[in-house]
């Protein structure tokens, strides 16, 4: 089902479609945990690229293992991969978690104080965690794409010389 689309194998497309939505994600999630402003006018487009991104981890690493029958084991770059789902799924429990608690913390700007200061500590606690986890994403999708790189790239460009 994961092997190829059109003739095609599907690994390389979807990593692709992961390498962009999730670095994506990545960066929005940082932006809307630093500006608070953000939250409401992009919060759900964050969200939204999260989810896609999340949900294609699993099809890229689904699609990696066909593709490794056909050429061969990548080294960790397959055990790497498998790993960034841990690292996404995260990051959109957080992001949605922040998109919810601003929205619900816009709604009770009646309460009393304590509520509010108890709130807003809360939210900022989300967004600081959304910033960890965050970047830990960049440093995993970093760290499968550089493995991935070396896996198909490796020993074709280090000894490739460069035309006169």
């Amino acid at each position: 089902m994961f092997d190829t689309f059109n003739g095609i194998p599907l690994h390389p497309l979807v990593v692709h479609a992961v390498v962009v939505l999730l670095p994506l994600a990545i960066l929005g999630t940082i932006a809307i945990a630093v500006r608070p402003g953000w939250r409401g006018k992009y919060g759900p487009l964050v969200v939204g690229v999260t989810a896609v991104a999340t949900a294609l981890v699993p099809v890229a690493t689904a699609s990696g293992d066909s593709f490794e029958k056909r050429v061969g084991d990548p080294g960790s770059h397959a055990s790497l991969g498998d790993q960034l789902i841990w690292f996404a799924l995260p990051l959109l429990v957080l992001g949605v978690a922040l998109v919810v608690l601003d929205r619900r913390g816009r709604r009770a700007r009646t309460k009393g104080t304590d509520e509010r200061t108890s709130a807003r500590h809360l939210v900022t606690g989300v967004a600081l965690l959304a910033v960890v986890a965050a970047l830990a994403s960049g440093v995993q999708v970093f760290r499968v794409g550089d493995s991935g790189a070396r896996a198909a790239w490796g020993d074709k460009v280090g000894s490739a010389r460069p035309a006169p």
